[in-house]
């Protein structure tokens, strides 16, 4: 158990300091600490779904200037999401972060400094498909740019696209993440207090 000490509260400090959007997230953050505290397996240890629950990110490329988020159409989800991992075992998963960005899209990443090296948004979520499982996902927001040269594995995605936040976007859960309205109305509405608080 010793050895688990360090990755177990590093994941429940980052747990810990985000804000709800909502009451579904405010039981999901709620859920989440009581499973972290609980001393149940954290990291998915043999793929695709072992132990059945274990921590996921995904990330957030967003271009500021024109207020837009980078998606992946994912293969074995037959959606568009954010582009993300699994968690190694052990891993803090803001280096999950960087070590997904460099092998899915061959990028170099920085977080977004208005945001910081903590998740924005959680998630729990059960995947579609063979081998579903339980998906708890901290999502990170990460400096973008829709001029960033990339180059995405094949293997994982059909393509990639960018999607504005003042577009008319159905975000609707056939086709997208279940949790992406909620995560674009909490980005809104984030850099709305943002904006009135200069």
């Amino acid at each position: 158990m010793a050895r688990d000490d360090g990755p177990r509260k590093i994941v429940e400090d980052l747990v810990s300091r985000v804000p709800p959007l909502d009451e579904q997230e405010r039981r999901d953050q709620a859920d989440i600490l009581a499973w972290v505290r609980s001393g149940a397996p954290l990291f998915r240890t043999l793929p695709p779904m072992t132990p059945p629950q274990h921590l996921a990110v995904y990330f957030a490329l967003f271009d500021e200037a024109n207020r837009a988020l980078m998606l992946v159409d994912h293969v074995k989800a037959g959606c568009w999401l954010l582009p993300g991992g699994h968690v190694d075992d052990g891993e803090d998963p803001r280096d999950t972060v960087v070590r997904e960005a460099r092998e899915e899209l061959g990028i170099d990443v920085g977080f977004h400094e208005r945001f910081g090296h903590r998740p924005f948004f959680l998630s729990v979520t059960q995947t579609r498909g063979q081998h579903s499982h339980t998906d708890v996902t901290f999502w990170f927001v990460l400096r973008g740019d829709r001029a960033q040269a990339m180059t995405p594995d094949p293997g994982e995605f059909r393509g990639t696209a960018w999607f504005g936040l003042d577009e008319p976007v159905d975000w609707a859960a056939a086709h997208f993440d279940p949790h992406m309205a909620r995560f674009v109305d909490k980005l809104s509405a984030a850099l709305v207090t943002s904006a009135s608080a200069r």
